[in-house]
């Protein structure tokens, strides 16, 4: 009898030691049903677009990802589908996804070549703009640089932006594609300045707050949320001027078409119906008419 039971159990066993294989090999959609379950990825703090209050996640990313959500359960059959919000960090975001430890990144982030080796991207969903942050009393010559306000012609235009640049520190996130743009542009002006990187928004504006860095350099409407939220005494000054602009978007498996096709045709369809112009006008202080522009070229037809 013992012997009997050992049998049956060992064959279990085996069955599903040949049922692993087949389940990490499966597709996003397939995973989900077995699982009855989809994993949503996110940054808990990486305020308008993802953040957790209390036991609640919200935001504008999260609004798109619960539009999703209702499309994986419409296509599946699956009307009591859990789905499941997993806070990620910026380290191990992209490797959450192409482990498979989550289905999709909703919080957006810049589809650079880097990544694309790991991961795909859906279309669009925000345009990020980088923008600076400095100290109330910043020199005036680092002010007329950064706002633009120098000639951009000749040998005097180099000297102006050296004299404004040169033996400064400033700030910015690691990896990102603001500090891309800067070590770029540091180099063609041949500026001789400290570039420091940090893991969050909030850690740069921390440093240029206690007099460590001249100037933070990150994503305008984060930097605008946070000033609003941590330094509300006007310590800390955005500027307008806007440097470089970057199309966002959710990572998704990589090599996973009808994942990516449902994804897609999900934003496409709140990009034509206005739905995505409600969620600017709830998270993001309304849609400029250039991000409506840009609505009508993300959506797919």
């Amino acid at each position: 009898m013992n012997v009997q039971r050992s049998k049956t159990a060992a064959l279990s066993f085996a069955c599903l030691l040949m049922l692993v294989p087949s389940l990490a090999g499966a597709n996003t959609l397939e995973r989900v049903r077995l699982s009855n379950t989809l994993n949503l990825g996110y940054l808990p703090d990486f305020a308008p677009f993802s953040v957790r209050v209390g036991e609640k996640v919200q935001g504008y990313a999260i609004g798109l990802c619960d539009k999703i959500a209702d499309k994986v359960k419409a296509e599946l059959g699956l009307p009591e589908l859990q789905v499941s919000y997993q806070p990620v960090t910026a380290a191990d975001e992209i490797s959450a996804v192409s482990s498979g430890k989550i289905d999709l990144l909703c919080t957006p982030t810049p589809p650079t070549l880097q990544r694309r080796k790991s991961v795909s991207y859906s279309v669009p969903i925000y345009t990020a703009g980088l923008s600076a942050v400095v100290y109330q009393d910043a020199p005036a010559t680092l002010l007329d640089v950064l706002n633009g306000k120098v000639a951009h012609t000749g040998p005097t235009w180099r000297a102006t932006v050296n004299r404004g640049l040169s033996n400064q520190t400033y700030v910015t996130t690691a990896g990102g594609v603001s500090e891309a743009w800067i070590r770029q542009q540091m180099r063609l002006l041949g500026v001789v300045a400290t570039l420091i990187t940090v893991d969050t928004t909030a850690d740069g504006l921390e440093l240029v707050a206690n007099g460590k860095a001249d100037a933070m350099f990150s994503e305008r409407m984060l930097l605008r949320n946070l000033l609003d939220s941590r330094y509300p005494t006007g310590n800390l000054v955005l500027l307008e001027r806007i440097f470089e602009y970057a199309p966002t978007a959710m990572a998704v498996p990589r090599d996973d078409e009808d994942f990516r096709l449902l994804v897609d045709t999900t934003l496409s369809e709140m990009y034509r119906s206005g739905e995505i112009e409600q969620a600017y006008d709830k998270y993001l202080d309304g849609a400029s008419d250039t991000a409506r522009k840009l609505f009508k070229v993300y959506a797919l037809p």
